[in-house]
C-alpha cells in the first residue's frame, strides 16, 4: 500500500502538488487522469523518490520513505518511452537489470519475453528496434522481478493491439495477485477497462476521486471519455470564477 498525506510541490513560484493525501491500496487499480500540466507525473516521481516533496509524506507499508530508497526494490516503474543503452541488444539489458539486482532467484524474464513476442528480438541491438519493440522490453524490465507496487505512466503507448491486450491482461493479473497499481493513460476506454478507482487531478489540486462507476453515475454520462471532460469543463469554469 502506498499512501501521500499532504504531498506539496513547488518549481518556484508554481504549486505543482498542492496539498494531496491519497492512498493506493493493495489489489487495486487506481487511474491519475488530467490534462498535461496537472501534475500526474510529479505526482509519480514523488512516490518513486526521483523529486522530494517540499511538505508532505510517501509512506510505503506504513513508514515515511521520503529520502530513502531501499523501499525502490519494491516498485516496478513503467515510462511512456524507453530509454535505453542503444548499444546493448535486448538481452543485455534484461541480464544488466538482473545483475543489478543481484541476480535474484526469482526473475520472469522468460516468460514475459514470450508473452510478448520478444524471443526472436532479444539479440538485436535496441537501437534498431522499432519504439513499439522497445516498450515491450521495458514491460519485461518493469514486471520481471514481480513488483507488488506498479506505476504504470502511458505505458501501452506505441504497442500493437495484439501487445497492448496482453499487457492488460498482465495488470488485471497482478491486480488479482494482491498488487498496488497506479496508471495514468490517455487511452479513457483503457483506464474505464482497468481502473477501480478513477483521480482526476488539474493545478495539482483533487477535483473528483472515487469509483469509475460512481464517476459515471455523478456526470449522467455513458463513457468515461465523456465524464473526465465534463469534469474538466466545469473545472476549469469554476477556476474561471474565482480569478
Amino acid at each position: 500500500m502506498i499512501e501521500l498525506r499532504n504531498i506539496t510541490k513547488r518549481f518556484g513560484a508554481l504549486t505543482v502538488l498542492n496539498g494531496i493525501n491519497l492512498r493506493f491500496d493493495a489489489g487495486s487499480i487506481t487511474a491519475v487522469l488530467g490534462p498535461n500540466g496537472s501534475g500526474k507525473t510529479t505526482l509519480m516521481k514523488a512516490i518513486l523518490g526521483l523529486v522530494r516533496p517540499d511538505k508532505g509524506e510517501v509512506l510505503f507499508a506504513g513508514e515515511n520513505v521520503v529520502g530513502t530508497s531501499e523501499y525502490r526494490k519494491s516498485l516496478g516503474y513503467m515510462a511512456q518511452i524507453a530509454r535505453f543503452q542503444d548499444n546493448l541488444t535486448a538481452r543485455e539489458m534484461i541480464a544488466m537489470m538482473r545483475d543489478l539486482r543481484g541476480n535474484p532467484a526469482y526473475s520472469r524474464e522468460q516468460e514475459l519475453c514470450e508473452c510478448f513476442g520478444l524471443t526472436t528480438h532479444l539479440s538485436k541491438p535496441l537501437r534498431t528496434l522499432s519504439g513499439g519493440t522497445r516498450q515491450k522490453v521495458n514491460a519485461v524490465l518493469t514486471f520481471m522481478f514481480s513488483p507488488t507496487v506498479l506505476l504504470l505512466d502511458e505505458s501501452t503507448a506505441g504497442l500493437d493491439p495484439i501487445a497492448a491486450a496482453a499487457f492488460k491482461d498482465l495488470v488485471l493479473q497482478e491486480r488479482a495477485e494482491g498488487k498496488t497499481i497506479l496508471l495514468t493513460s490517455h487511452i479513457l476506454s483503457e483506464v474505464q477497462e482497468l481502473a477501480d478507482t478513477v483521480v482526476f487531478l488539474l493545478d495539482g489540486n483533487i477535483h473528483f476521486e472515487g469509483g469509475t462507476a460512481e464517476l459515471l453515475a455523478s456526470t449522467g454520462e455513458a463513457t468515461l471519455e465523456r465524464a473526465i471532460a465534463q469534469l474538466l469543463q466545469k473545472s476549469l469554469y469554476s477556476k474561471e470564477q474565482t480569478i
